[in-house]
């Protein structure tokens, strides 16, 4: 057998730690999936003393606080990133790679706003970029895209890649609850961060969407062009109508090919019950891809964890010892799906894609305020599909409403009119449709 591969890990938090734990426990695996031995000979952690429990004296591993020294020691082959964040992720992985090392990383924001600067340096020094475990943890989305569905035109994804969100809709939909109590109890099972903005927002997700877009449809990273709308303004009864209506709530991410251009969009989607995705509970994932040959598939699993994450890490680490393995003086598969030239098919802005809508307008119970609605609606060019009237409490009544396909510029419009009505009496909710059938 060859001389092993030797790794540098940079960061050994959740995703760190689970990976060296992996990397050292299931050795004698990793070296027959690899053809040869896969070697940590280098940890760098802001808690070098704490760590000593993990990388044990007698390990032969070298245990500091500097990722530099990591991506500088001539003797590491591949380093593994894990530590997150911006700074100093972003120089210590570009370091790596003009230092002839191949990089792999979890990194999913790094990479969705900084990604291409780094495939540029990849590309320049002839270096491997790996990022399997940036997006939905132990679903190995991004090979099956790049790989697997290679000979396919992508026409759209749609996904539920955040298991936060996921878990505080199904709570919220089984038990009536309101989301303020549910992300307490996300917090306190360590589903939810102190500060769960980063989930709650959607910006986790419009992550994983920006990545998972580029390589299904050749563009650039364009995080910044992806819509992102949270889950906080969702109350119980959105989730009651919507099962009324034959739907189910979920925090989808949505990227599409039509013919205006590529949508990107993270936000709040109704989907019919009949569709496999509407099932999806707790903190699991799931991604729909559709291919113009091999039709419509579906991928599920764990998003997150240590262990979960580190086996898309650890993946990612073998495809790199294979390749040295046969010698390749270049990335086999190209990071981000496309040689060359990235396409140049524009975003489509919010403003400009059609989507079916509910909404829920709270309204008094006055004589002819339907009708006031209808006019309303009428004038913006939006047609109503179906309505739900619930009974009067304390004086008000909530006009739940599915609309037919619309603009979303109209669809504002509208809203904003719709709000200044006399009759109306508190935040009108909208939850966009997901454009897609159940049998697609």
């Amino acid at each position: 057998m060859q001389a092993p591969v030797k790794v540098g890990i940079c960061g050994l938090g959740t995703v760190g730690g689970g990976s060296l734990r992996l990397l050292l426990g299931n050795a004698d695996e990793i070296a027959r999936r690899a053809g040869l031995p896969v070697e940590v000979v280098r940890v760098a952690t802001r808690r070098p003393k704490a760590a000593k429990e993990t990388v044990r004296t007698d390990s032969g591993i070298a245990l500091g606080d500097d990722p530099f020294a990591v991506v500088n020691d001539d003797d590491v082959q591949v380093v593994v990133e894990t530590m997150g964040g911006f700074e100093p992720a972003f120089e210590v992985v570009g370091q790596a790679l003009a230092n002839g090392k191949q990089v792999v990383t979890a990194n999913k924001a790094l990479i969705a706003e900084r990604g291409d600067e780094l495939f540029e340096i990849a590309e320049r020094h002839g270096t491997t970029l790996a990022y399997e475990s940036s997006v939905a943890g132990g679903i190995p989305i991004i090979k099956t895209m790049r790989e697997g569905l290679a000979a396919n035109r992508i026409e759209w994804l749609a996904g539920i890649i955040n298991g936060t969100g996921n878990f505080i809709l199904s709570e919220m939909a089984a038990g009536g609850r309101s989301f303020e109590d549910v992300l307490t109890e996300a917090q306190e099972l360590g589903y939810a961060e102190a500060d769960p903005s980063f989930d709650v927002d959607g910006t986790d997700a419009a992550h994983k969407l920006t990545i998972m877009a580029s390589i299904a449809f050749g563009i650039p990273l364009q995080f910044a062009a992806t819509y992102t709308e949270g889950i906080s303004a969702l109350v119980p009864e959105d989730l009651a109508y919507a099962e009324e209506l034959g739907y189910r709530i979920k925090h989808l991410g949505i990227a599409r090919h039509t013919g205006k251009g590529i949508e990107l969009r993270v936000h709040p989607t109704l989907i019919s019950k009949r569709w496999l995705l509407s099932e999806v509970a707790g903190v699991d994932n799931a991604i729909v891809v559709k291919g113009h040959a091999v039709g419509t598939t579906m991928y599920q699993g764990p998003g997150a964890g240590s262990d979960a994450t580190a086996s898309a890490v650890v993946a990612d680490v073998i495809d790199i010892a294979r390749q040295l393995r046969a010698g390749a003086a270049q990335p086999l598969v190209p990071a981000l799906h496309y040689h060359g030239a990235a396409s140049k098919l524009p975003v489509v802005s919010i403003d400009g894609i059609e989507s079916e809508c509910y909404l829920r307008i709270p309204v008094l119970d006055r004589m002819g305020v339907m009708a006031r609605i209808t006019r309303v609606l009428e004038q913006h060019a939006i047609s109503i599909e179906a309505v739900i009237q619930k009974e009067v409490h304390g004086g008000s009544i909530p006009i739940v409403l599915l609309t037919h396909a619309v603009p979303d510029g109209n669809m504002n419009a509208a809203i904003a009119e719709l709000g200044s009505l006399p009759d109306v009496v508190g935040p009108i909710g909208r939850i966009r449709v997901a454009p897609f059938s159940a049998g697609e």
